[in-house]
């Protein structure tokens, strides 16, 4: 078949593009290293890379619910934090998403029930129809990761997003009158989501800002206790950038309004970095996380910053939910294009030094066919190329791992697998990159005194050589 990729998308992905690309790779990715081994002089040193520092990911959200116990084995072997047959990810977005996690308030779901079980969901005729459809319990999911020694991201703490986070429970402890209120047409301008805070204030309940905000850190003070010292990193504060560009999130108020449709702790993501930095250990990664990719979440992000607030990391949302965007791209739209990426990273980017997790990606195979999964493929491989060498970057998280098997509104073929787990293109060329060509394999010599030289890609490697006996040694290093 002849390339879906017009001349277009390869002007704007030329050889120059390219050069730049490879070299950024070198330099930000690679690093020099010197091991005294006591190898005897000029003895041959296999080097062998064993796991990477850049973290590969994907979120875990279909963890035994395709449908098959041979599909869910396919599913869980993409995992490893060292290199392994089929492996492709050394890191797992865990969920932590409220209204799934803690149905009904006090009873959160860590460890799993009946109808969180393998053979509950390869029986279940309608999955998708399931109210913990891509919401398994934690618990089974952290312990599968900890297995694999795979890097362990939870997301999110806190979100204001009423239809996928937040409890009903907890919008429930407003005044019915009030609920209603709150569902009335903002044209009509009484909506009291519309009208000042402090006319809110007067109209709410007394205790009201108070119960938001110990429900909100009675949920992290749980997690905390439970997964302090097991997950990695957190997504402490999710898509908060609107909210602050709008001037919502007040310093020293009682209570955050969101556009999300939901009630928060006041200044709510300064809040709960707050909490967070009291209840996670110094170890734990705290990151906010946003798809507004602009100078309002730069400087949202600096302001936190400068007001305290420990962010180790910082999230960057890129998804291309609509295949037709995709298409587009494959006939030579700007979007995705190398300089609109790294112009839309460095607006966003709150500063040099700070790493940078892409933490959700998508990228559709517009069609669902051969032709599509071409463009697909070939897609992915330059933006991972791309991502993978800007110069802070520090993981990439593919979003739907599996076709078919995104929330509802995302694309039925963003997958790097079909939904029978049979592998797509767009697999096979993460697959060269990840396993292949960003891996460092090498032989080198010992010098005078025993030591071995070398540039690889960071991570742990594996030594071996022979003695002056002639017996196998071996050591092992990280760059």
């Amino acid at each position: 078949m002849p390339s879906p990729l017009s001349p277009a998308y390869y002007d704007r992905w030329n050889a120059d593009e390219q050069t730049r690309i490879d070299a950024d790779v070198e330099k930000y990715r690679k690093a020099d290293a010197a091991v005294a081994l006591g190898a005897p002089a000029g003895a041959e040193v296999t080097v062998e890379q064993t796991s990477h520092a850049f973290r590969f990911g994907a979120h875990t959200f279909n963890f035994d619910q395709l449908g098959s116990h041979e599909r869910n084995e396919r599913y869980k072997a993409l995992w490893s934090g060292s290199f392994a047959e089929g492996a492709l990810f050394n890191s797992g977005t865990i969920a932590f998403y409220w209204r799934p996690f803690e149905p009904v308030e006090g009873k959160m779901r860590f460890d799993p029930a009946p109808e969180d079980s393998e053979d509950w969901w390869n029986a279940c005729p309608d999955p998708k129809e399931q109210r913990f459809w891509r919401r398994p319990p934690s618990e089974p999911v952290v312990r599968f990761l900890e297995g694999k020694g795979a890097w362990r991201h939870g997301h999110p703490l806190v979100w204001s997003n009423h239809e996928w986070h937040y409890p009903d429970w907890l919008m429930a402890k407003l005044p019915k009158e009030i609920m209603a209120e709150m569902l009335t047409d903002d044209r009509s301008g009484v909506s009291i989501m519309k009208q000042p805070m402090e006319t809110v204030l007067k109209r709410l309940p007394a205790d009201f800002p108070a119960q938001v905000e110990s429900a909100h850190r009675r949920r992290i003070e749980a997690i905390a206790a439970r997964y302090a010292d097991r997950v990695d990193s957190w997504d402490v504060c999710n898509e908060s950038a609107n909210d602050w560009t709008a001037g919502r999130l007040v310093p020293g108020a009682p209570l955050s309004r969101s556009y999300r449709f939901s009630w928060l702790p006041g200044d709510y993501c300064h809040w709960a970095f707050r909490e967070c930095m009291r209840l996670f250990p110094a170890k734990s990664v705290l990151s906010i996380n946003d798809y507004q990719l602009d100078a309002d979440y730069a400087a949202q992000t600096r302001d936190q910053l400068a007001r305290g607030d420990r962010i180790d990391l910082q999230g960057m949302q890129m998804h291309l939910f609509d295949p037709k965007r995709c298409e587009e791209i494959a006939q030579g739209s700007e979007l995705r294009s190398p300089a609109q990426v790294r112009s839309q990273i460095a607006a966003a980017h709150a500063r040099p030094g700070l790493p940078i997790h892409l933490s959700e990606i998508t990228i559709s195979a517009p069609g669902g066919d051969e032709r599509g999964e071409i463009i697909q493929a070939e897609i992915a491989r330059n933006l991972y190329r791309l991502w993978f060498s800007i110069p802070d970057m520090a993981a990439i998280t593919w979003w739907n791992v599996v076709d078919d098997c995104g929330a509802p509104g995302e694309p039925s073929v963003s997958g790097l697998f079909r939904r029978d787990m049979t592998p797509k293109k767009a697999f096979f060329a993460l697959d060269r990159l990840i396993n292949d060509e960003w891996r460092t394999r090498l032989t080198a010599k010992a010098d005078a005194t025993g030591a071995v030289s070398f540039r690889g890609f960071r991570g742990s490697y594996r030594l071996s050589w022979r003695d002056a006996s002639g017996a196998s040694r071996e050591a092992t290093t990280s760059i």
